[in-house]
């Protein structure tokens, strides 16, 4: 058995434009001091990480693993949630989701789509550049309006649809296995890799692909009331990164898992600071360390209640509680008789 590393912490949330969140020395130190050991890099946040210089450059990659030595984190990952979400756009969303691209390229559907992927091809690079071996993104979505299926889907419209997303990730995901580095989709709502199932369907058009892995999120299946920890027992395999991130569900006979449109407040289902809502850490965590998981718990603080500092602050305490350093020998090793292959046999009184 192996022992998870951390606690780390995805930056996406805290970077913003006052310090200590402003640059990637200040953030990292920050992090550092309230007990983090690791961070995740949302490359698309020019504050605080280049990723065209990433991957083209290993002496910017030398300087970016030197200024997280410096602070005493180390990177566990990049991610490109925002650009891997516009390899697969449905028209509907057009508009909501152009701010996520680069300003040259918004507006333009076709040119926007070129940009991700070349922006994938780069978190590859980059990704090899910097030693780390999984890379976190979203799949994006084209059947995603038609997940209820009112009026009936007409035959094939899903199946269409996840034969052109396969199409489009399959190349990045060559690139990513030229690069040595696992894709880790975040199994999502919006996403068209939302749940087991359309994950099955995804790697049956990527042809079973190595690289074709996953992030794991049990949020986002408490809120989906998907069972979080038969998930770990079927897909052990795939799970190749884990952000810890707390949900509850609470229905009421006005709303239940789709949360009547309301607030994030008011819905059901809420997203929650770690350790204030509903989910089985000690759970995960165990049944993570009997499957071997390696890999780094990293803390995705999202919360509609709670101050997002006093989240990691706490966050950090509670996955270095969870962390489980897995013994080196069984338990019961002191009552062993040392009975060898002859021995075994006369005790079941089999003929030597």
């Amino acid at each position: 058995m192996k022992t998870l590393k951390g606690p780390a912490l995805f930056l996406a949330q805290f970077a913003g434009d006052e310090a200590p969140f402003n640059s990637l020395p200040s953030i990292a130190r920050w992090a550092a001091d309230i007990g983090f050991k690791g961070v995740q890099i949302p490359s698309w946040d020019d504050r605080l990480f280049d990723l065209a210089k990433a991957a083209e450059s290993k002496a910017y990659c030398d300087e970016v693993k030197g200024v997280l030595a410096d602070a005493g984190v180390e990177l566990t990952e990049l991610s490109t949630h925002l650009q891997g979400q516009l390899v697969a756009v449905h028209p509907a969303y057009d508009e909501a989701f152009d701010g996520f691209a680069a300003p040259e390229v918004r507006g333009n559907p076709k040119a926007r789509q070129a940009w991700a992927v070349d922006q994938m091809m780069k978190a590859a690079k980059a990704s090899q550049n910097l030693g780390v071996g999984a890379h976190a993104t979203f799949s994006g979505a084209l059947a995603w309006p038609y997940i209820y299926p009112w009026p009936q889907r007409p035959p094939g419209l899903i199946e269409t649809a996840f034969e052109e997303l396969g199409r489009r990730w399959t190349p990045i995901l060559n690139a990513f296995d030229e690069a040595g580095v696992d894709v880790c989709y975040e199994i999502h709502p919006g996403e068209d890799l939302h749940d087991g199932a359309s994950f099955e369907m995804f790697l049956e058009r990527v042809g079973n692909h190595p690289r074709c892995n996953m992030l794991y999120d049990p949020s986002h299946y408490m809120l989906q009331q998907l069972d979080y920890l038969d998930h770990i027992d079927i897909y052990h395999d795939r799970i190749r990164m884990f952000h810890v991130k707390d949900a509850e569900f609470n229905p009421t006979g006005r709303q239940g898992v789709y949360g009547g449109y309301q607030s994030w407040v008011d819905r059901a289902g809420r997203f929650r600071s770690l350790g204030d809502g509903q989910i089985d850490f000690g759970a995960i965590f165990s049944k993570l360390a009997a499957y071997d998981f390696d890999g780094w718990a990293v803390l995705e603080w999202e919360c509609c209640l709670k101050h997002p500092e006093d989240g990691a602050r706490e966050g950090a305490e509670i996955i270095r509680q969870h962390i489980i350093r897995v013994t080196e020998k069984a338990f019961d090793d002191f009552a062993d008789s040392g009975a060898d292959d002859a021995a075994n046999r006369r005790m079941l009184g089999i003929d030597t």
